[in-house]
């Protein structure tokens, strides 16, 4: 599918766009593909970034800075590279599945200086407003006010923005909701500061929450601390990085193929099956980890490493906080934890564009209410986006990447928006959609289907190069080759290849189990038990 056929709720092509020097707030993941998707388009970007280099999360500082994402020293991604390179810019075949942040920043830049894109970037520049002109009306133009290192002002005109900031640096700490949390006599901290389990040593740590954060510190302190606790409220789904025959589980699961299932199959069942297959590995009830919510409406949190710290003792799963007594913890089920030396707040991130009028950013229900989480539909001319604010069970950097193309398409005038009141009506029905489907709330307000999201906007990464505008001879290629790519890290090791253990013939044999698995349930769901003696009698056993 290529960009122009794809594109959802679009009208005719305007070529009368009057859009040349693009503004680009932030030079991490978003932020390199909005600048090079300019250049695709031939217009002008000129990228602020507030840091000293690219990269945003994935830029690693040994000290957290205000305003900006952090992440921890250990911090690997869990997913997978195939499922998170650019779609013509395929992640190095001898790069691990599972990349250390160090590996995708080294990333990052052979993909900025593949497509020359720092020359386009202004460090250590923050931008303090963006305002639009007085004669936006006709021009559609925006002020952009920029700060140097040095503290000197600047202000630029240009004909449009794309806003890349992200949506992990400003913590949300909930001390409100804790009775007693400012008279505690230990240490108390955001994940958002966490670098690293080396002041732990010996310490008793309570975590309050239980997402990808909450769950990666409590393994990482639980392997020097006397003793871990989680709160979680609503409990958790753990699923493993690592799937049948040793996979990534992103590229075995998070497919076209599941994705038809999911059009095909009631969510029930689907859920029933998914759960099932977790609960096999673990059974989430035993573990206290079972949550009040069914799999798929909400994103899970992945760790390997979880349940066996569970099952050992070293990380006690616990209900949520109702108070805190100097310092001992008091839980909503009546049970004590004393002398706790840490309170880490794993709550996620509220999410802010303070250099936006509020106004441009009106909210929709938890969300912000942009046209597919891209355009504020409230503007005369479609000259300011926002790409990579959007959270989905897949990557940001292809879904940011096809937002990118989209937007510069627009800006150029290749493509033309709905009417405002069809954009509102259009955020107003994803807001009910996204409600009906997922577990939403002011901080987990951005989440989509990943292929549906994708193929909406129009542009895996590679199969959205094949065709189209911006398509790329080698993308043909990648697709064949992706899993000799997953697989070249691997083979550290020569061994005997046994007839059918090839990975394709594998994922063959899993597609036909998992259509007849799912085609079974189908059929249970749709008959009662009692039928099922019947079927059973129609099944006959094998002749030689």
């Amino acid at each position: 599918m290529s960009i122009k056929e794809g594109i959802g709720c679009m009208e005719s092509e305007d070529k009368d766009s009057m859009v040349r020097r693009v503004a680009v707030i932030g030079a991490g993941p978003s932020g390199l593909t909005s600048i090079k998707s300019c250049l695709e388009e031939g217009l002008e970007p000129v990228c602020f970034e507030s840091s000293d280099d690219i990269g945003g999360l994935w830029k690693y500082k040994e000290v957290s800075e205000p305003n900006r994402a952090s992440i921890y020293k250990s911090l690997t991604i869990n997913i997978s590279k195939e499922m998170m390179c650019y779609s013509d810019f395929p992640i190095p075949a001898d790069y691990p599945n599972y990349m250390h942040h160090s590996r995708i920043l080294q990333y990052f830049r052979l993909y900025a200086e593949h497509f020359k894109l720092l020359r386009h970037i202004r460090f250590q520049t923050n931008v303090r407003s963006v305002r639009q002109r007085p004669d936006f009306t006709r021009s559609g133009q925006w002020e952009v006010v920029t700060e140097n290192r040095e503290g000197q002002e600047e202000r630029h005109i240009f004909d449009a923005v794309i806003v890349c900031s992200g949506h992990y640096s400003y913590p949300y700490m909930p001390l409100k909701d804790f009775p007693g949390i400012e008279n505690f006599e230990g240490k108390v901290f955001h994940s958002w500061d966490y670098k690293g389990p080396e002041e732990f040593h010996g310490k008793r740590i309570v975590i309050i929450g239980i997402g990808n954060s909450g769950g990666d510190i409590a393994v990482e302190c639980s392997r020097v601390a006397e003793q871990v606790y989680v709160s979680t409220r609503r409990g958790a789904w753990v699923i493993r990085v690592v799937s049948d025959n040793g996979l990534p589980v992103d590229m075995k699961y998070n497919t076209r193929f599941v994705h038809i299932l999911f059009q095909l199959l009631p969510i029930n069942i689907l859920n029933w099956i998914g759960e099932g297959k977790l609960n096999a590995l673990y059974d989430h009830t035993m573990y206290a980890l079972k949550p009040k919510h069914r799999l798929f409406s909400q994103i899970p949190v992945i760790n390997d490493d979880l349940p066996g710290k569970i099952l050992s003792g070293s990380v006690v799963v616990k209900p949520n906080v109702r108070e805190i007594r100097g310092s001992s913890v008091v839980f909503e089920d009546g049970s004590v934890v004393e002398k706790v030396d840490v309170v880490a707040f794993a709550t996620g991130y509220s999410y802010d564009f303070p250099f936006l009028p509020p106004s441009i950013m009106a909210k929709s229900g938890h969300r912000v209410g942009l046209y597919k989480h891209v355009f504020p539909p409230s503007l005369e001319h479609p000259t300011l986006a926002v790409v990579g604010f959007i959270h989905a069970l897949g990557a940001i950097m292809p879904q940011a990447e096809m937002q990118a193309r989209w937007v510069t398409r627009v800006f150029k005038g290749l493509k033309k928006l709905p009417s405002n009141k069809a954009m509102l009506k259009c955020v107003e029905n994803d807001t009910k959609n996204m409600e009906k489907s997922y577990i939403c709330s002011k901080l987990v307000p951005l989440q989509v289907d990943f292929v549906s999201y994708m193929d909406n906007i129009a542009v895996t990464a590679y199969q959205y190069r094949l065709t189209g505008p911006g398509k790329w001879s080698g993308a043909r290629q990648a697709i064949f080759t992706q899993f000799d790519r997953m697989y070249q890290p691997l083979k550290t090791r020569q061994v005997d290849d046994e007839p059918g253990s090839s990975v394709a013939g594998r994922l063959f044999k899993w597609s036909v189990v998992t259509i007849l698995g799912a085609s079974a349930a189908y059929y249970i769901h749709l008959h009662p038990p009692a039928s099922l003696l019947a079927l059973v009698s129609t099944i006959k056993p094998n002749r030689i």
